[in-house]
């Protein structure tokens, strides 16, 4: 109760950040907030681009909050979700299946070499005490530059582009993908508006996979010995090793699930959104938001969940107040990171939050 208390706060002092820059900036904080509120929620089809949105930053935020469960920092989600990405893009291209072998064997070898790549941090520091925080920021740079070789490979490479071929339909994980194209699929849902305006954008079953993985993070936690002896090694390496268990192995297989979450991010993002990669000059920035994510939800499975629900949202409501009020886009940023810093500094937040629980525990 109190962190979720914590978070709220947090949260509303970041948005009173952003309306002290609004109102700086000669916009009014109540319009911007109205036109983000029913730039969200005002059309099945923003539900739809919120819950697309949101996908890949419940999975990356996951990743960070399972991490920090095990005692280490994973800031390498954003190479893992490259990883990720750039598996889904070659395998989904170059293998040729039907959609029930072809989906899960891209989604799981996607998973496989992310979850390596991650994994490899973890025995960088087991085996030779490299940090986390510094071998993961490196292997962000290596995944980045090794995406934009893989996809200038000639037959991966779609000609006169800066991108990779489109993956085989049969990769595809959009819902009713085909349907919604064909004559008796525009009959139908021209019948339920709603509905049909909800399934314009690309909803795809990634949003599944990402509550699914929520649910099986928060048992692995809480319900079983693995993910005890993975929190033991994070509260206190020595006495886990004292009770026998293996802390290096444990390290390492804590930074693989880590590393495994943040690739199905961006599996789920190429096969159920982009269809491909592109060269990127700079990194896309999901594994980063991420670690907002996960502060946020106080690094919990099911507070990152609701977090990730909440940047997405702030994310695309956030660009509906620069072209309806040519408000700087900038501000979305600055709230963000004002919550992040409060968040970060929790003795602000400390007494008020004490004073509150004590009133609470009165009545």
């Amino acid at each position: 109760m109190k962190k979720f208390l914590f978070s709220i706060l947090c949260v509303l002092t970041g948005l009173l950040v952003g309306a002290i820059i609004l109102k700086l900036s000669g916009i009014s904080p109540l319009e911007a907030y109205k036109i983000m509120w029913m730039g969200a929620f005002s059309k099945p089809s923003y539900w739809a681009y919120i819950i697309i949105r949101s996908t890949p930053l419940i999975l990356t935020g996951l990743s960070v909050a399972f991490a920090f469960q095990t005692g280490l920092f994973n800031i390498g989600t954003e190479g893992q979700f490259i990883i990720g990405s750039l598996s889904a893009a070659y395998f989904g291209y170059i293998l040729h299946f039907n959609p029930w072998i072809q989906i899960p064997l891209v989604l799981g070898l996607s998973i496989f070499f992310s979850s390596l790549y991650g994994g490899l941090a973890g025995f960088m520091k087991a085996r030779f005490g490299v940090h986390e925080v510094i071998s993961t920021i490196m292997l962000n740079w290596i995944a980045l530059y090794f995406s934009n070789y893989i996809v200038m490979i000639e037959g991966f490479h779609k000609p006169n582009t800066e991108t990779s071929e489109y993956i085989n339909p049969s990769t595809s994980i959009t819902f009713l993908e085909n349907w919604k194209g064909s004559d008796s699929g525009i009959s139908w849902l021209s019948q339920h508006p709603t509905l049909n305006e909800f399934m314009k954008p690309s909803v795809n079953a990634g949003i599944l996979l990402a509550l699914i993985s929520v649910l099986l993070i928060w048992i692995l936690l809480k319900k079983t010995t693995f993910g005890f002896k993975l929190k033991a090694v994070g509260l206190s390496p020595e006495a886990a090793r004292y009770a026998g268990i293996n802390v290096n192995k444990k390290m390492s297989q804590s930074m693989m699930i880590a590393g495994g979450l943040s690739g199905l991010a961006g599996a789920t993002q190429v096969m159920g959104v982009s269809k491909n990669i592109a060269i990127l000059a700079t990194h896309e920035g999901y594994g980063f938001d991420g670690i907002a994510v996960s502060l946020i939800g106080s690094n919990v499975p099911m507070g990152s969940m609701i977090a990730g629900f909440f940047l997405g949202t702030l994310k695309y409501a956030g660009q509906k107040i620069q072209s309806a009020l040519e408000a700087p886009s900038e501000v979305i940023g600055i709230m963000i990171g004002a919550i992040i810093f409060f968040i970060a500094v929790p003795l602000l937040f400390e007494r008020p939050i004490n004073q509150l629980m004590k009133i609470l525990e009165k009545k």
